[in-house]
């Protein structure tokens, strides 16, 4: 069974930073895109950020190049999200997501994932 289990979110001021994780158990390859997705109120869920589990390949939003850097540690099964630089506008719940299966690179299409996490809430205030 698969399972995804984020952490790391929190309040924070414009300008700080926060590192949001991703636990991943129960998948059968070693090769998958893991994305981080963000839903702020009354907006449609956005992807930020993806790695592919397996080649590492990424692919990033325009919104949050420059700012934000995704991470793996294949040994802890773990996806690391780097906020730097954070925005009011980047104010949303955030969620982790993985595929079943991918060779080669990730997209950023949130009907093309399989599993989700349950969100943390990032907030971005003064």
């Amino acid at each position: 069974q698969v399972q995804l289990v984020e952490s790391g979110g929190g309040l924070v001021q414009p300008g700080g930073s926060l590192r949001l994780s991703c636990a991943a158990s129960g998948f059968t390859s070693d090769y998958y895109g893991i994305g981080w997705f963000r839903q702020a109120p009354g907006k449609e869920r956005e992807g930020v950020l993806c790695i592919n589990r397996g080649d590492g390949s990424t692919t990033y939003a325009d919104s949050v190049k420059g700012r934000f850097t995704i991470s793996r540690d294949n040994a802890k099964n773990t996806v690391y999200l780097q906020m730097n630089s954070l925005k009011p506008e980047d104010t949303a719940v955030y969620y982790c997501a993985a595929e079943r299966l991918r060779f080669k690179g990730c997209i950023l299409n949130p009907s093309e994932y399989d599993y989700w996490g349950q969100g943390t809430q990032v907030t971005v205030s003064s």
